[in-house]
Parts: C-alpha cells; structure tokens; sequence
C-alpha cells in the first residue's frame, strides 16, 4: 500500500450509469461481475455504496490516493465519496454489489466499527471460511434479485450477514477495531470525530462530551492508538480534504470553508503540515 502520485479531479458518477451493465438487480442494488483485464485510468468517485468480493485478482486499486495491491479473496468496500480508480489484471474474478444510501442505511449499523475505519482500511483480506461464508451470501442474493418479486427484507438480510463478516474479519486483521471494540471511550470519540470534525477540532471539546480530561484522552490514543488526540482529529480532516480536492466543483476557500477553517491561508498550512504540499500542488492548480 503506497500513495499514488496521481491527483486529477475525480467527477461523480450515479448508480444510473452502471444499470445498462447489470447483470441482475432493482431499484436499491446492482449485482455486477469482474472478469478480466479492467483499468480506470481516472480517479472518479460513486454517490453509492459499493462491495465487491474478489475470487481471485491481481493489479492495482487506488482509493483515495493510496495504491493497495489487490489479492485473491478480498473485499473492498467503497463509501459514498471515496475516490478511485484501478488496474485489473486479465486473471481477474469477481463481483460487486453496487448499493443506494438508502439502502445502506438499513443495514449499516452491522458495519460494527465507525465508517472511518473503513474508509481508512477500505481492503480486508478474508479467511478461507468467510470467503466461502460471504461468497455464499452473494450468490444467494444475485439469485434473489433473479426473482421478478425479490424480496427487500431478505436482501437486507443477507446484506447484513455481509456486513457482520466484514465486521469480524475487519476486527481480526486491524488492531484499531480491537482496541474500539473494546474501549468504550476511544469507540465514542472515533464516533463524534465522524459528526463533529468540521466544526470541532479541539481536544477538550471531544474530551467533555465524554466525561473526562483532555490529558486522559491523550493518554487514551497514545496508549491504545500510538497516536495523539489532536492527530487522530486531524486525520479525519485531511482525509477529507483530499476528498474535496479531487472534486472540481469546489474551490480551495470554499473547501476551507466547508471543513470549518477561518480562512484560506490556515487551511493550506494544516494541509501542507498533514501531507507534505499544498492543496493547490495536490490538486493539481488553483
């Protein structure tokens, strides 16, 4: 996994534009396969959810920013305003499941962690038994959406089931989820980060909603995460920003603006400090 040194502007593509490739599916979710050699030369983000399970794969699939190398027996999950693009190899298997918000909805709370622990670990590799568990749930849901009266209830069923293996195996593999299952105060600050980051980036602010000092909650990071308060704060903004600024829709003051800083000047500070250039040399020009 590396960044990629490859910023462009990344448009967003709807649901609606991959109903014509279908291989089944209804209003709420799309079953499509991978089979092949498959490049996206250009990063672009969804306005959906989208799963897909890897059989067996090699390339490169960069999401925002970062390259992962992909592997057999794999998911990858992509969040409503993730960027991405990739290169299949012509040993590619797979599938995915293209999803509606709201649809996610109905079964998020079985993602059991914050969705920015996913978005940050967005490729989990899987043990042979949940492979062949989720597998199993896709094929069945594939077969489900055959049906000219497919159920919705069973397929948030098994989209659940989904979620929850995804859930477990994100525990095994990522030592932030264990230490979030189980410390209830770290879990609940990763959560008001994901409500309150743009508006709220101090340490004691996260500090009083929980009850507790702003030095216990640096104490907290550092010991279970390795990392401070105020960096784990800060990553969550500028995972953001970069978001933002692979969207040529917004300006760089109207970025600032929607993630909460002052003025223009502030936010090019926090971001070279956090990446290293600037927002207009990661983006690419002004």
């Amino acid at each position: 996994m590396q960044k990629s040194n490859s910023q462009q502007f990344a448009p967003t593509i709807g649901i609606h534009s991959f109903r014509k490739e279908q291989i089944v599916g209804r209003t709420e979710i799309i079953f499509n396969e991978l089979n092949g050699e498959k490049r996206i030369i250009s990063p672009h983000k969804h306005d959906f959810f989208i799963i897909i399970l890897f059989d067996q794969a090699s390339g490169i699939h960069t999401i925002d920013a970062i390259d992962y190398t992909i592997g057999n027996k794999e998911i990858h999950v992509l969040f409503p305003g993730q960027t991405h693009k990739w290169h299949l190899k012509e040993n590619t298997k797979g599938y995915q499941f293209m999803i509606e918000p709201n649809f996610l909805e109905q079964f998020a709370p079985f993602f059991r962690f914050s969705i920015t622990n996913y978005q940050n670990h967005p490729v989990i590799k899987l043990s042979e038994d949940s492979y062949k568990k989720i597998s199993y749930e896709f094929q069945e849901i594939k077969e489900e959406l055959k049906r000219e009266n497919s159920l919705l209830q069973l397929l948030r069923a098994r989209a659940a089931v989904i979620a929850t293996i995804i859930s477990t195996e994100a525990e095994e593999v990522f030592t932030e989820f264990k230490v979030y299952q189980s410390n209830e105060k770290l879990a609940k600050f990763n959560m008001l980060i994901d409500e309150f980051y743009k508006q709220q980036k101090s340490v004691t602010f996260y500090a009083d909603k929980l009850h507790i000092s702003a030095n216990y909650l640096n104490i907290l990071c550092k010991r279970n995460l390795k990392i401070s308060a105020i960096e784990l704060i800060h990553q969550r903004v500028s995972i953001e920003a970069k978001r933002h600024l692979q969207n040529n829709k917004l300006t760089i003051k109207e970025i600032a603006y929607d993630l909460g800083f002052s003025n223009n000047s502030y936010f090019s500070v926090f971001f070279k400090n956090q990446t290293g250039i600037s927002p207009s040399d990661f983006r690419g020009h002004d």
